[in-house]
């Protein structure tokens, strides 16, 4: 069984910064990706940023140039850094592992004001 936990969300004015976080934890021994995706009410999930477990990247257009994905291997845990929020990026963010298969955390929620 895998376990996935999300943890960074908050309220955040236009502009600002927030860091998430996502740890996977119990089988992972193939793990091989994690990422974010994220959900706005009335809207499809959506990918976020994701990174394989030799470094390789793939960022929304929407958000290049202002989120940052990285992972910690050792400790299966990937972060995304969120600069320069709009209030569009306001959703529930969920995190993913692949072991080979997605397991997903419960979400966090990102709010962004005006």
């Amino acid at each position: 069984q895998v376990q996935v936990v999300e943890s960074g969300g908050g309220l955040v004015q236009a502009a600002g910064s927030l860091r998430l976080s996502c740890s996977a934890s119990g089988s992972i021994f193939s793990l091989n990706a994690m990422g974010w995706y994220r959900q706005a009410p009335g809207k499809q999930r959506e990918l976020v940023a994701t990174i394989t477990s030799n470094g390789v990247t793939n960022y929304a257009e929407s958000v290049k140039g202002r989120f940052t994905i990285s992972a910690d291997n050792a400790k299966a845990t990937v972060y995304l850094q969120m600069n320069s929020l709009k209030p569009e990026d306001t959703a529930v963010y969920y995190c993913y592992a692949r072991v080979p298969y997605n397991c997903w955390g419960r979400g966090t929620q990102v709010t962004v004001t005006p």
